[in-house]
């Protein structure tokens, strides 16, 4: 008879759950307020600030507040609430995969500058997919 035994991971430590909150919570605050800006501003002031929104298309810009906006509230609203915080780990998959886009977005139009923020920002989301996705599930309320 074949050993049917499951290995589970042991369970996170405390270090471990503090940084996982502080980078949801960090992701937040940047994406959502980044997300508000591009949303609500005037494209002029925006230009003003980061040259890219005055080159785009204004519903283009819009869109990409509503993504940032739905990203940052994905990472941390569902493990707060513990309702259906599975999708707090599709968020950050889709915050890692908008960094990965704006590196490229940035990269090719020689706005080199803009890079670090979104590295610093796609860490934070790669940690939070790898912690909330595997290491340190939040459990859904019952």
């Amino acid at each position: 008879m074949p050993n049917t035994t499951t290995v589970l991971p042991a369970p996170a430590g405390k270090w471990l759950q503090i940084g996982l909150w502080a980078a949801q919570v960090l992701i937040f605050a940047a994406f959502t307020l980044f997300g508000c800006m591009k949303f609500f501003m005037p494209v002029d002031q925006l230009a003003a600030m980061w040259v890219w929104p005055g080159d785009v298309p204004v519903w283009f810009l819009r869109l990409m507040g509503i993504i940032d906006f739905a990203g940052g509230v994905g990472v941390l609203l569902p493990a707060l609430t513990r309702i259906q915080p599975r999708l707090t780990v599709l968020a950050a998959l889709g915050c890692v995969l908008l960094q990965i886009a704006a590196m490229i977005f940035h990269l090719s139009r020689g706005e080199a500058p803009a890079v670090p923020l979104n590295v610093i920002l796609l860490a934070l989301s790669a940690f939070i997919l790898w912690g909330r996705g595997r290491r340190a599930p939040i459990a859904p309320r019952r």
